[in-house]
């Protein structure tokens, strides 16, 4: 008889706050930017397994990730980016108005 594994994979919740998480990519550790692209430095390093907000998106620098390539940068808090391309927001477009 075979065992079958299911394995959930995560997906957008929406915080206490009314907030939407979005689940960063299975395996990966996100480096965390002062802006849209890796010329920016980095803030701080996302462990495995974060979801993160996405209050609103930017054109930056183009990045290939586990959810294609994009040139989108979602900002996650004052002053700091991660890639789209690493943030399973279900969407190859905007998820959150364009930041100013």
């Amino acid at each position: 008889m075979a065992i079958e594994e299911n394995v959930a994979e995560e997906s957008a919740t929406i915080a206490s706050d009314g907030v939407t998480r979005y689940p960063i990519a299975p395996g990966y550790r996100v480096n965390v930017r002062r802006g849209p692209g890796t010329k920016y430095g980095i803030v701080r390093t996302l462990p495995y397994g974060m979801s993160v907000p996405v209050y609103c998106q930017k054109p930056g620098e183009w990045i290939s990730g586990p959810y294609g390539t994009s040139n989108l940068w979602d900002n996650i808090a004052d002053g700091q980016f991660v890639a789209d391309a690493y943030v399973k927001t279900g969407s190859d477009g905007y998820v959150a108005p364009r930041c100013d």
